[in-house]
This record gives structure tokens, C-alpha cells and sequence, in this order.
């Protein structure tokens, strides 16, 4: 898995799923951001610079300790050059996992109104 690709890039819930099974943890933002980056062989000062972030607020977000709102969610994975769909999910799971609330969310892309 590569931040340098050109095409938005679709990650699949098989893909999640398996890199929970690869980090034997339950998927978050900040794990997935984690694994992009560790796969990229990035530090976190150069991933924080791709994504426009400070590294501090970088590492808070990879250890659990900030929750990201959908609106930067779906700003990294454009930048990153993916779908935001997958990112978005996992912001609104943190959020609700946070606060106590422990449903399983699933996004659904709506048709645009012609």
C-alpha cells in the first residue's frame, strides 16, 4: 500500500480487516493512518508533513489520544490518494467509540440529485 498513486484508491472492509488481522488490533483511524505510513517506510515528521498536520498532533491521533472529523478524515485520504470513505467510517466509529457508543457503522455513497 502506497500514498504515491495518482488514482483514488478504494479500501475495501476486507482490507481493514486485514490489516487488523496483520496488527492485531481493532481498526481506527489512527491504526490505518499508522499502517499507511509504516508501509511507506515514512517518519512521522514526513507523513505529518503530507497530510498538513503538526507530528504531535500526528502522534496523538495514531495512539488513540485525538479524534478526527470527518471533514480532516476525508482531507487525508485525498491527500494520501484514496477514497475518503473508508477514512470518513473510521472517524465517525472513533467518535462514537469514544463517547461510549458502541454500534458498527457502514457508509453508504449517495447518488447525487440530478
Amino acid at each position: 500500500m502506497t500514498t504515491k498513486k495518482s488514482t483514488s484508491m478504494s479500501m475495501s472492509d476486507k482490507s481493514l480487516a486485514f490489516l487488523e488481522s496483520l496488527t492485531d488490533r481493532k481498526m481506527t483511524l489512527g491504526n490505518l493512518l499508522w499502517s499507511i505510513r509504516e508501509c511507506d517506510e515514512m517518519s512521522q515528521a514526513e507523513f505529518a508533513k503530507l497530510l498538513r498536520v503538526s507530528r504531535q498532533y500526528l502522534c496523538d491521533i495514531e495512539r488513540g489520544r485525538r479524534i478526527v472529523s470527518t471533514k480532516a478524515a476525508a482531507e487525508f485520504a485525498n491527500r494520501l490518494g484514496y477514497s475518503p470513505k473508508q477514512f470518513i467510517r473510521l472517524a465517525i466509529q472513533d467518535d462514537l467509540n469514544k463517547n461510549g457508543f458502541y454500534f458498527d457503522v457502514e457508509i453508504h455513497e449517495k447518488k447525487k440529485a440530478a
